[in-house]
């Protein structure tokens, strides 16, 4: 069994974690959706995906200075290794998580 980790440990640890920034209404976002999933296949347990929709964490997707959706942030080690705005393709993502895996 996992052992529940609070959302700021899973950020201080040392497996890449990726954040995407996302919204219901978004049509980008929602085109990035299987995207995401296939990466994730593809990268098993290396990294971590989350999706945090920015209406349910208004709070949250402010203090991460979120101005548009989507919006990816990485995190490893408890720091922000790399963010990028707008749709990204699979390949060009995944080769993103594998570098800071």
């Amino acid at each position: 069994m996992d052992k529940k980790v609070s959302f700021k440990e899973l950020l201080e640890g040392e497996k890449p974690v990726l954040i995407d920034f996302t919204a219901s209404w978004c049509g980008p976002c929602r085109m990035m959706a299987p995207v995401l999933e296939d990466v994730k296949k593809q990268i098993g347990e290396n990294a971590t995906i989350v999706k945090v929709d920015i209406d349910r964490n208004e709070a949250f997707a402010g203090s991460m200075g979120i101005q548009g959706v989507p919006t990816f942030v990485l995190f490893k080690g408890g720091k922000e290794a790399w963010r990028h705005v707008g749709m990204i393709s699979g390949p060009q993502l995944k080769s993103v998580l594998e570098k800071h895996a």
